[in-house]
């Protein structure tokens, strides 16, 4: 089986969305399916949907806006992104080919457990695509709400499983290409504040737990990637080192650059499959 995984990273899903985008120009959707998380399983939405620029447009027309991203707001005691605005105004703004998206390939999203700190895998349908879309972005201290549904309370996926790699590998794929959204080089440095993370959510005492664990549990999936099991190949589409954008980038110019790395890592993905550059499904473990 083959599966696609896209790691979130908040503004910095405008790699991925660059990525995608050439995937859909170029007709390419070989996946039997795919794992999200976060802005990663915006971004697939859209592709899945086959909506060129949708992913783009949420990202560099409503997530910079002041309705989403208000650090007056959160001073004032309110929540610093409002995931469900962004998810219910991406919908009004630009309109998702349900018919599309859910006709083919299956999509899962990961949101973690605030009872548990583990990653919760749900299957993404037109029934529940709002709340999981909330839940999987549900950013801890950051955004003030809850999200809960199907019997449990979420908040982002990324604190227990930015990038559901083995995940995707527990359910059957052998082949798996990987959408990242740091370079190659990347790795996640412990944290050193984690003693004011966990007195900020007391409240939810185990994701403090999973959020002093995240660094650990990131690059063990790193590590997965880099040394994969032998029946499995994986790929990996990563930014060039060049890459400026950060979690909380709001500048069109530096978030249009990033769009652009994407889809220009996206062609050399695709140009690789081809042979372009000489390699083969035979020779080719670890293509950039």
């Amino acid at each position: 089986m083959k599966a696609i995984v896209v790691e979130g990273g908040a503004m910095r899903g405008i790699f991925a969305a660059g990525v995608l985008d050439r995937f859909i120009e170029s007709d390419y959707f070989p996946f039997d399916f795919a794992i999200g998380v976060s802005a990663g399983t915006s971004n697939l939405v859209g592709y899945l949907a086959k909506q060129q620029k949708r992913s783009y447009n949420v990202i560099t027309s409503l997530a910079t806006s002041r309705s989403f991203f208000d650090p007056k707001r959160f001073l004032k005691g309110g929540s610093l992104v409002d995931v469900q605005w962004l998810v219910s105004q991406s919908e009004h703004s630009y309109p998702l080919n349900r018919n599309e998206l859910f006709s083919t390939t299956p999509l899962w999203a990961a949101a973690t457990n605030i009872e548990t700190g583990q990653a919760d895998y749900y299957n993404v349908t037109s029934d529940n695509i709002e709340m999981v879309l909330e839940a999987t972005a549900a950013l801890p201290i950051a955004y003030k709400q809850t999200p809960c549904f199907s019997g449990g309370c979420y908040a982002d996926g990324g604190v227990a499983d930015s990038i559901p790699v083995i995940e995707a590998y527990r359910r059957g794929a052998k082949e798996i290409t990987v959408v990242l959204s740091h370079p190659l080089s990347y790795e996640m440095p412990e944290s050193k504040s984690s003693w004011l993370v966990k007195r900020l959510l007391k409240k939810h005492p185990m994701i403090g737990q999973a959020m002093q664990e995240r660094a650990r549990r990131y690059n063990q999936s790193l590590d997965f990637i880099r040394n994969p099991p032998q029946d499995v190949t994986v790929r990996v589409i990563a930014p060039p080192e060049s890459f400026s954008v950060k979690r909380l980038t709001m500048k069109q110019d530096v978030l249009n650059e990033g769009y652009q790395m994407g889809l220009e890592e996206g062609e050399k993905h695709l140009s690789s499959r081809k042979g372009v550059f000489g390699l083969t499904d035979e020779n080719c473990h670890f293509c950039l």
